[in-house]
């Protein structure tokens, strides 16, 4: 086992299907790609929705590493235009809530962090820091799992995580949750 560093995609484009990040999530990932630069990240995986795989990109620029896209870094549910954004967001709720609820084809919240949990279990690469771009429902239905949600920080539950931010996990002991400090730092 080896440490992981689980990366929130940076800020996104307000649109449905698979939107790319903002200018400012592109800043927000390549700051982050510093940080990790200077922890030693071996190795760096992808989500392979868009949104992940631009940040890897940023990381990536910065690290020299390339990024690997693994589906089970993916998000447990996707906001496709299909139905309405309130209708989305009140099933989002309803599975955050009801953390066994399946609604048809998709994972519910606690399979979908075990699915999570796989991955920790087995990351590609070489040993070292593992750094894995990932979406903020999936985390956050990880840390439910391994911790519990009264040990988790009350605004994430509520409020998500924020884009770019850093939970790091070694041998599936939760060491860092949703941290941001390093996009404050000042640039090399």
């Amino acid at each position: 086992m080896t440490v992981v560093y689980l990366v929130q995609h940076g800020e996104k484009e307000r649109l449905p299907g698979d939107p790319g990040l903002t200018a400012v999530g592109r800043q927000q990932a390549t700051r982050t790609g510093r940080w990790l630069r200077g922890q030693g990240v071996q190795t760096l995986c992808t989500s392979p929705m868009r949104r992940a795989r631009e940040t890897a990109a940023c990381i990536a620029s910065v690290t020299g590493l390339t990024a690997q896209p693994d589906a089970r870094l993916r998000e447990r549910l996707n906001w496709d235009g299909s139905m309405p954004v309130e209708a989305f967001l009140a099933l989002w709720d309803r599975m955050s809530q009801d953390r066994d609820f399946t609604p048809g084809k998709e994972e519910s919240s606690r399979q979908a962090g075990a699915r999570l949990q796989a991955f920790l279990a087995g990351p590609p690469g070489t040993p070292g820091p593992v750094a894995a771009v990932t979406h903020g429902g999936i985390t956050t239905d990880l840390l439910r799992n391994l911790l519990g949600d009264d040990a988790l920080p009350p605004h994430l539950l509520d409020a998500g995580l924020p884009p770019c931010a850093v939970t790091a996990i070694d041998n599936l002991n939760v060491t860092m949750i949703a941290s941001t400090a390093h996009l404050s730092l000042p640039p090399p």
